[in-house]
C-alpha cells in the first residue's frame, strides 16, 4: 500500500525538475576565478552564434596560453621530476559526446587536443604516450613547458625536502657555507625578485591545485564545459586528478546542466562531484543548492572532521539549464597569515566579465 507521504514525494519529483525549464535559456558563461577573459571571449563566441564547445575551449586556451598561470598548460607546475603533465575533458551537451586526455607532456593546450579525441576518434580518454602521438598526429607542436617561473618554485621545492636527519642532496654540500634558504636562492637566481623568491617558497610548502573549469549556455539552450589543468604540483609522474575524468571534473547533460570542480581532484573523484551536482539539479535542487549538497558529501568522508578538512580545499560550478549558475566552495576563502582571500568564480552574462562570492560550507580563521 503507497502511503499519501509517498505519494506527495513521487508528485512532487516533476513539479521540481520542471522549475530546470521555467525560464527561457540566454546566453551565459561561468568559471573559476582565474577566468574572467576566458568568460569574456567565450561570450563573444556565443553572442557570434559559435558553438558552445568551441566557446570555452577558445576562453581556455588563453588560460593554458598564459605562463603567469602556475596551474594550466604553458608554465603549469611540473611534477616531482620537473617535468608538466597537462589533463584535460570536454563535453558537449547537443551531440551528448565526451573526450579528455592525461598525463599529457610537451602540448601546451590539452583542452584541444581532448576535443580532437572526441570529435576524431571513437574513444572518451587518451592519455600519456599515446596522447600525445595523438596530439602530434593532429599536428600540434611539442616544447618545454616548463618556464623559469615555474622551474624555480620546482627547484625551491627540492631545496625544502629534508630526510629524518635534516639532510638534502639538492642543497649545498657539507663543505659549502651554510647560508638561509633564501640566501641561496639569491645567489641561485640572481633575477628573480624577493617577491618571486617568497612565491616560490610558499608554493612549495603548500602545492597549490589550480585548474580551469569553464561552462557556457547558449540562447538556444545548448551547454558545453570544459576543465583544464596541470594538476598538483610536485605529483607523482603520471598521477591523474578529476580533471579528465567525465563525471567528477567535468559532466553535462543537456535536459538538467553542467558542473565543473577545482581543486583537490581525490576528493572530488570519491563523490563523481560533477555528476553528483548535475544529478541534483536534475530533481530540481538550485545550482546554489547542488554544489553545497555534493560539498557535504566530500565532508562526510572525513566525518567532517575540521582539522582533515582544513587540509585541502574543493570548488564546484554549476549551471543549470534555465541559467541559474552558482560556485560553491568547502572553504569561504584562502587564509595566508592575516590574509584572506574569499572564494569566487567568474562570470559573464552579457556585458563584462565579473567575480562574484562563491556559497560555502566551513569559514577559516586566520
Amino acid at each position: 500500500m503507497i502511503s499519501r507521504r509517498s505519494l506527495l514525494q513521487v508528485a512532487a519529483v516533476p513539479a521540481a525538475a520542471a522549475t530546470t525549464s521555467a525560464a527561457a535559456p540566454k546566453n551565459l558563461v561561468i568559471a573559476s576565478s582565474n577566468g574572467p577573459d576566458c568568460c569574456r571571449l567565450a561570450m563573444e563566441m556565443l553572442q557570434a552564434g559559435k558553438d558552445t564547445l568551441d566557446a570555452v575551449v577558445a576562453g581556455v586556451t588563453l588560460v593554458e596560453d598564459d605562463p603567469r598561470d602556475t596551474s594550466v598548460g604553458y608554465g603549469g607546475l611540473p611534477n616531482e621530476e620537473g617535468v608538466v603533465e597537462l589533463d584535460a575533458s570536454v563535453m558537449h551537451g547537443p551531440s551528448r559526446r565526451a573526450g579528455s586526455v592525461a598525463s599529457l607532456r610537451n602540448i601546451r593546450n590539452p583542452s584541444q587536443v581532448a576535443r580532437l579525441v572526441m570529435t576524431q576518434t571513437d574513444h572518451i580518454m587518451l592519455v600519456g604516450e599515446g596522447a600525445l602521438r595523438f596530439a602530434r598526429a593532429h599536428g600540434f607542436a611539442e616544447q618545454n613547458l616548463l618556464t623559469e617561473q615555474a622551474r624555480l618554485a620546482w627547484l625551491v621545492w627540492k631545496q625544502s625536502l629534508r630526510d629524518a636527519g635534516g639532510w638534502n642532496n639538492w642543497a649545498p654540500g657539507l663543505d659549502a657555507p651554510d647560508p638561509a634558504p633564501q640566501a641561496w636562492l639569491r645567489e641561485r637566481f640572481p633575477g628573480a625578485t624577493a617577491e618571486m623568491l617568497a612565491w616560490a617558497w610558499e608554493v612549495a610548502r603548500h602545492p597549490p591545485t589550480g585548474t580551469i573549469s569553464c561552462l557556457a549556455l547558449n540562447a538556444r539552450g545548448e551547454m558545453s564545459g570544459v576543465t583544464t589543468t596541470s594538476g598538483l604540483a610536485w605529483k607523482i609522474p603520471g598521477r591523474v586528478g578529476d580533471s579528465p575524468i567525465i563525471g567528477a571534473g567535468l559532466y553535462v547533460d543537456q535536459d538538467a546542466g553542467a558542473a565543473g570542480s577545482t581543486g583537490r581532484g581525490e576528493e572530488n573523484i570519491r563523490v563523481a562531484g560533477a555528476h553528483t551536482v548535475v544529478e541534483l539539479m536534475r530533481q530540481g535542487r538550485s545550482a546554489k543548492e547542488a554544489v553545497l549538497e555534493t560539498l557535504r558529501r566530500v565532508s562526510r568522508n572525513y566525518g567532517d572532521n575540521l582539522a582533515k578538512l582544513g587540509r585541502f580545499d574543493l570548488n564546484f560550478y554549476a549551471l543549470r539549464k534555465d541559467g541559474d549558475y552558482a560556485g560553491g566552495s568547502l572553504w569561504d576563502a584562502n587564509v595566508t597569515g592575516s590574509r584572506r582571500v574569499r572564494r569566487q568564480f567568474a562570470v559573464n552574462d552579457g556585458g563584462a566579465s565579473r567575480l562574484e562570492d562563491c556559497a560555502y560550507l566551513y569559514e577559516r580563521r586566520p
